[in-house]
């Protein structure tokens, strides 16, 4: 975890704890040859050393393979997806899916995609932060892949999935997603599920705009500078920490938080600057 990825989580916590709500934990793995060992495990104890508490148990998506299946075959069955042969070589060069496979996989003897057939028309939701948005998913990226060649399900296809199994009402993210929303929820609606309320908070960036993930302040968060860590958090999310704060606890600090947040006060900007 990094200081983006503390003022995301931090935001999320907040509006669950401001509003009686339960805040959920879930590692999202399916892509397991990137992942790096013991990953997991460093962001429960950093979670932890910066005292956030989340509902229950957390979830593993590597755990889900089966539920994720069942949704793609669910789809299958109402003639909503198509096997697709096409390489990311092959459409590198492509803004958006063309349609290539939607008859028939263009080779044969290959692995192939399952891809959702998108039908043009605009998807349009009412962000919390960011005010109105919409999106043609057809025109922005086509058929999606919902589960890739090598076999592993697409994040798309998970994290719909798991949205609705969890009873996630409100989901609080990174504006880095945003366009990728109007995509989950033409998806939700294919499925028949139910659509959270969604909020994205800009993403931290550097002076020249480079993603803080990708900057020298994108240093391991440690349980040693967990307090100021958080309170310039607490800052740029548009509270106003008082000087008190810099000497309390971590629990003192969460609790004037979480009854000081007004989510109308983040920035309403798909990006902030860290200068300090």
């Amino acid at each position: 975890m990094h200081l983006g990825s503390l003022y995301t989580a931090a935001a999320s916590f907040l509006d669950a704890r401001a509003h009686g709500g339960r805040w959920l934990l879930r590692i999202e793995d399916l892509d397991r040859p990137r992942e790096n060992p013991g990953s997991a495990a460093s962001i429960l104890r950093t979670l932890e050393a910066f005292g956030f508490q989340w509902d229950g148990e957390f979830v593993r998506q590597r755990d889900r393979i089966e539920h994720y299946a069942t949704a793609l075959r669910t789809l299958e069955a109402r003639g909503l997806t198509f096997e697709c042969s096409c390489s990311r070589l092959q459409l590198e060069e492509e803004i958006r899916y063309p349609g290539t496979c939607r008859e028939r996989p263009s080779a044969s003897g290959v692995p192939t995609a399952a891809r959702l057939r998108v039908e043009p028309g605009y998807i349009l939701f009412s962000d919390r932060v960011q005010g109105s948005y919409r999106q043609d998913v057809d025109a922005a990226v086509g058929d999606m892949i919902l589960r890739r060649r090598d076999q592993v399900f697409a994040y798309l296809l998970a994290v719909v999935v798991d949205d609705a199994a969890q009873g996630v009402t409100h989901v609080v993210r990174g504006a880095d997603l945003l366009d990728n929303t109007p995509r989950q929820i033409y998806l939700q609606r294919a499925l028949g599920l139910p659509q959270p309320a969604y909020a994205h908070v800009p993403v931290l960036t550097e002076p020249d705009d480079a993603k803080l993930a990708k900057s020298r302040r994108s240093v391991r968060l440690t349980a040693d500078s967990a307090l100021p860590q958080l309170l310039a958090v607490f800052s740029m999310l548009g509270l106003a920490p008082p000087d008190s704060l810099a000497g309390a606890g971590l629990a003192q600090a969460w609790s004037w938080a979480v009854g000081h947040w007004d989510i109308d006060k983040v920035p309403k900007r798909l990006n902030v600057r860290v200068t300090t």
